[in-house]
């Protein structure tokens, strides 16, 4: 499971988050993900520790925490969402609708 980390400095690096949860466990990967079009970074992070233990302890002391003039937002990360199939289709059938089939 990852941690989830927002409301990042636009300019925060992934060694200064390396260092911060650091003090509360190994990090085993910090991702920092980059907006597609512009290639800034989007304001948060995920960051794997080596154990649960490890993450509870950097999720409660760094929750709510101001860094680099930031409150942070750190908590369990949720599971991506399953978004389906192109145009929600959820019954598994077809997707393009409307194309002239008939």
């Amino acid at each position: 499971m990852s941690i989830y980390v927002g409301n990042l400095s636009y300019q925060v690096t992934e060694d200064d988050i390396r260092g911060v949860f650091g003090e509360y466990g190994t990090v085993k990967r910090v991702v920092l993900p980059n907006d597609r079009e512009t290639g800034r970074l989007r304001g948060f992070a995920f960051v794997d520790m080596n154990s649960d233990a490890e993450e509870a302890a950097a999720i409660e002391a760094l929750d709510g925490a101001e860094w680099m003039g930031r409150d942070l937002k750190v908590n369990k990360a949720k599971p991506k969402e399953d978004r389906g199939s192109f145009g929600g289709n959820r019954g598994g059938y077809g997707g393009g609708g409307g194309r002239g089939r008939y």
